[in-house]
């Protein structure tokens, strides 16, 4: 070959290698997979309320984490689906998410009731499970790569009720009997098996203890029953729609207890807030945060603000004071333990969620052995002086104080119910 066909041959490989490498730089490298968290959650049926309010929160955090880089150098994107409150369909949920869609992890819908069947789905895969708000979901199992974002503590069936106790057994002269009023189901029987713990410790008699079917609509046989007894507190463990049903033949029946209300799941909801106005007057319910000075957590309120301005028009709670700092702060927990162990695998991230101390939207969270909070924080507070229906009315929460724990005291007991209901 002569000189001048070897230059032309060398000449066409360097034009082709030349393009080759514009070409390469031309084309977009390939993204990295995306970490994917899993999960069924309650977007219609009788739990959708805070269902729907969840999923807005989890949708920010997935947001926030990717517009800082996602984990592990990778996005995130959570993968979910309706269980429309109904427990039956949440283990056939789990097994497509972790079977089909091959996701990383799994969190738990909203509720006990849900959670309970995603944590066998757990056990049976050997999955880590961070929870959203269930009640004593572990005593049983046992299991250690379960972890509960709700601030009940060590003994979370007590601690539902345990502030409405406090508050009533300072009263003077202070009440002597009580009547429990649960819903047969997987919160109404822990929050009352908890409730009567706390009749013990306070001294309570308890004269009334019966459960009611979760299919009930009409409530008002249940406190006339009870009105014939008068026991001077009742403690009620309930669900959204049967909270609602409660309070609404509570004022038909005209029955006045000294002290009312204690584990109503729906009363932290706009939706039945504004669906019941002044009917919630003078009753003392568990909270688990609200808006107020003394609960103000790094990113909480500014959590609050996007929230609300992402709720317009969607259908979703539009003050969000309920579900939503819950829903983030159990991804922000998964979250930081993911960058901390540098890791997707569930035994590390459960060794380092039992040895860490997280913090989130609504302060520091420690885990204890069963994957309880480590200390308890449920609050306890009183609906007063309600005008009407409006979201206004509920907006600065000058109409619901909190009354326990002291530390986060925000206003006085209106005591006897009868009273605040005067106002």
């Amino acid at each position: 070959m002569s000189k001048e066909s070897q230059w032309l041959s060398f000449g066409r490989l360097a034009l082709a290698a030349g393009a080759a490498a514009l070409l390469l730089a031309a084309t977009p490298a390939k993204a990295a997979e995306p970490i994917k968290i899993g999960f069924g959650m309650a977007l219609t049926g009788p739990l959708s309320a805070n269902g729907k309010m969840s999923l807005l929160a989890m949708q920010i955090w997935e947001d926030d984490i990717n517009a800082k880089g996602g984990l592990l150098g990778r996005p995130v994107k959570l993968v979910y689906y309706d269980d429309h409150s109904k427990p039956a369909e949440v283990p056939g949920i789990y097994t497509k998410l972790l079977d089909v869609d091959k996701v990383d992890l799994i969190v738990s819908g909203y509720a006990s009731t849900q959670i309970a069947p995603a944590l066998t789905v757990a056990i049976r895969k050997n999955k880590l499970l961070v929870s959203l708000f269930g009640t004593g979901i572990n005593d049983k199992f046992k299991y250690n790569k379960y972890f509960s974002m709700i601030p009940n503590g060590p003994t979370p069936k007590p601690a539902f009720t345990r502030g409405f106790f406090k508050v009533a057994e300072v009263q003077k002269p202070k009440p002597k009997t009580i009547a429990l009023a649960s819903a047969d189901a997987e919160f109404g029987r822990n929050a009352c098996e908890g409730a009567r713990e706390n009749a013990k410790t306070s001294g309570f008699k308890i004269v009334y203890d019966k459960s009611y079917p979760p299919s009930t609509t009409d409530f008002s046989p249940i406190v006339r029953a009870i009105k014939a007894i008068n026991p001077d507190l009742l403690v009620i463990c309930s669900y959204p729609l049967d909270t609602v049903g409660m309070v609404q033949a509570m004022h038909e029946v005209g029955f006045k207890p000294k002290m009312w209300g204690g584990a109503m799941v729906g009363l932290q909801a706009t939706v039945f807030k504004t669906k019941l106005g002044p009917l919630l007057n003078g009753i003392v319910n568990y909270e688990t945060w609200l808006p107020v000075k003394s609960m103000e957590f790094p990113g909480s309120f500014e959590l609050i603000k996007k929230y609300q301005e992402r709720a317009k028009g969607q259908g979703v709670d539009p003050l969000g004071y309920y579900m939503p700092v819950w829903a983030y702060a159990y991804l922000q927990v998964l979250g930081d333990s993911i960058t901390a162990t540098k890791s997707l695998n569930d035994d590390k991230l459960a060794a380092y969620l039992h040895k860490a101390t997280f913090h989130t939207v609504v302060g520091d969270v420690k885990f204890g052995k069963l994957g309880e909070w480590a200390q308890e924080r449920t609050l306890a507070a009183q609906f007063q002086n309600i005008k009407g229906n409006s979201i206004d009315d509920f907006r600065d929460l000058k109409t619901e104080v909190i009354l326990y724990p002291p530390k986060y005291k925000s206003g006085n007991v209106i005591y006897p119910y009868e009273k605040a209901i005067a106002k």
